[in-house]
């Protein structure tokens, strides 16, 4: 299924979460309104220049998504169905957190299209989901889960995350058994990463140099218990039916998250919203992260005047086109990302050179560490690969 991907920013949260370094932030329903109405004006102002060309996927991310009121929602969808061609089968996505869906936002998002729900849950563990500032506990996120079964949705993905602190690998088992008994079809398992600029650095971030260095830590897991998490995660994932087809990534058969492998396999996405980022005509955008600046932006074209701008998008904070060396740096670390790896054909189809002829010592020395292998005219990293992944995938940037 060829086309485009559109990715949908909604920078809205009940309040901020202690880990989360994300594009977000809590504002009241004026300013949801406002931002809204600025983001279905993008829509059609973007949609314009991509008419006619097939939309196989929507993912509506955040933030909250599912924080919006029905009536938001609802503007958004109509306004992509009026400005894009939507292909029928089209995988369209939304991040919903428990505590933010009724009943009636569930129906009216099956009546607009929506297929495929995304819940972070990141721990069955009330204290866990404490210490990381959610809004909910376990028993919150059961009834948000029993919503939308009942609402018929039949494709729905669980976040979880590894590597908490004091997160031992009883409490991991709890989180594990408790979701699977469920029977998810999709489950995205993450590890924690300490970021900058969040209270979960301010309070950690020490404790994070000590688990990079590989000494003893105090609150967070260490370097080797974070590796057990995560090799206990995989394991118990994949005993109860979910393949892993990405290295975060566990879904039943034929439901992996089309949307994503678009991002892996680089398929030309859309980037509409707050700062959203997008890959099309060889070119890498970021819109602006300003949201005041972003409204002003939609209102004036709305008014008919187009802002003056050195980039082809007013909205544009960035725009870079790749060379062909970035161009084949991506293919292979977002490809490699995936279990199945990527395909010799799609590097010669792509650019018109046998991948050996760029990355052949590479690829040589990888084999030979056991870090990667081939089969069947593919190129993927073997277990021992994926545990060093960052690693491995630097090898293949080219100057």
């Amino acid at each position: 299924m060829s086309g485009i991907e559109l990715y949908i920013h909604i920078p809205f949260c009940v309040k901020k979460c202690l880990y989360c370094d994300f594009l977000s932030g809590v504002f009241d329903e004026k300013m949801q309104r406002r931002y809204v109405a600025a983001l279905c004006n993008e829509i059609s102002f973007v949609g314009k220049k991509h008419r006619g060309q097939n939309v196989i996927s929507i993912y509506i991310g955040g933030g909250t998504p599912s924080w919006l009121s029905e009536d938001l929602m609802d503007a958004i969808m109509t306004s992509v169905k009026e400005s894009f061609s939507l292909d029928p089968l089209a995988e369209i996505s939304v991040e919903c957190n428990p505590g933010t869906l009724s009943s009636e936002k569930l129906n009216l998002y099956r009546s607009i299209g929506i297929n495929r729900l995304s819940i972070g849950l990141q721990s069955a563990n009330d204290d866990e989901l404490k210490e990381l500032g959610r809004i909910h506990n376990y028993n919150r996120f059961l009834h948000t889960y029993d919503l939308v079964r009942k609402a018929g949705f039949d494709n729905v993905n669980i976040d979880i995350m590894t590597g908490l602190p004091h997160q031992t690998i009883e409490k991991l088992d709890h989180t594990l058994k408790s979701i699977t008994m469920l029977r998810p079809e999709h489950i995205s398992a993450y590890s924690l990463i300490i970021e900058k600029g969040t209270p979960f650095y301010e309070k950690y971030r020490f404790d994070a140099v000590k688990q990079e260095a590989g000494m003893p830590t105090e609150v967070l897991p260490t370097d080797e218990e974070s590796y057990r998490l995560y090799k206990y995660t995989m394991e118990f994932l994949e005993s109860k039916g979910f393949k892993r087809y990405e290295i975060s990534n566990y879904a039943r058969p034929g439901k992996e998250c089309r949307h994503n492998i678009g991002y892996w396999d680089r398929v030309p996405y859309l980037g509409l919203g707050l700062g959203s980022a997008g890959l099309y005509d060889n070119k890498r955008t970021s819109n602006t992260r300003d949201i005041y600046k972003y409204i002003e932006i939609s209102e004036e074209i709305a008014k008919g005047n187009l802002p003056e701008s050195e980039l082809s998008s007013p909205y544009y904070e960035s725009e870079e086109a790749l060379s062909r060396n970035d161009a084949m740096s991506e293919f292979m670390f977002l490809g490699l990302r995936k279990i199945a790896g990527i395909r010799r054909s799609d590097f010669v189809q792509m650019f018109g050179i046998d991948i050996e002829a760029i990355y052949g010592p590479v690829i040589t020395a990888l084999r030979n560490q056991g870090l990667m292998d081939a089969a069947e005219g593919r190129l993927f990293l073997t277990d021992l690969g994926i545990d060093v992944s960052n690693q491995v995938l630097a090898q293949f940037l080219l100057d």
